[in-house]
């Protein structure tokens, strides 16, 4: 089995990148929805959610509310910082479980999808570390275009993200998604040629 964590900053085409591993047989797992699946009710991550911010956080319906948890922390590092600590464990033992059970099933390439692989302390779940990367205008316009994000917006996600420099220096392989779609097609098939099907 091997297993690639595919990460970038926001805008430069990891889930294009996850879609085209996907259809060269490679199985996706989002960090994303992983961490959805983390605050469920019921769950051990539910309660220490609520313990630490509240009954306010729990939605009519029963699960965490992020819209009404994102303002409690975006604007306080201690809160975020107490966030994390408890989601980031969790997210880590999930997605481990869920490669367990791939390999259990004869999976043999796993694609870790996770914004913040790096930041959060999750590469020792990878066998690499692969980076997509984009000139920041380019970034700013799929910003604009896909989220109606205004310059000055995008421009402020984008500094209080990792820089695209640090991350691409833990990477085994950089994405440069600077082209148009099917250059980047051929640089993933590339890169998944040379470094994914030469694993046994």
């Amino acid at each position: 089995m091997f297993v690639i964590g595919l990460t970038g900053g926001i805008g430069t085409g990891k889930t294009q990148v996850s879609e085209i591993l996907s259809e060269f047989g490679a199985t996706i797992i989002n960090a994303d929805l992983v961490g959805h699946d983390a605050y469920l009710p019921g769950t051990k991550t539910f309660q220490d959610v609520v313990d630490a911010f509240g009954d306010d956080v729990v939605s009519e319906s029963g699960e965490i509310d992020r819209r009404k948890l994102g303002p409690i922390v975006f604007g306080d590092p201690a809160k975020m910082d107490q966030l994390n600590a408890i989601m980031h464990p969790r997210i880590y033992e999930m997605i481990e479980e869920r490669i367990a059970v791939l390999n259990g099933d004869g999976v043999t390439r796993i694609v870790i999808e996770a914004a913040i692989l790096i930041e959060a302390g999750w590469t020792p779940l990878a066998d690499e570390i692969w980076v997509t990367t984009s000139p920041e205008e380019a970034v700013i316009a799929r910003l604009r275009d896909r989220n109606n994000m205004d310059e000055e917006t995008a421009r402020s996600r984008i500094s209080s993200q990792m820089s695209q420099e640090e991350r691409a220096g833990h990477a085994h392989a950089v994405i440069a998604n600077d082209r148009g779609l099917d250059e980047l097609r051929e640089h993933v098939e590339e890169t998944w040629r040379q470094r994914a099907l030469s694993q046994t």
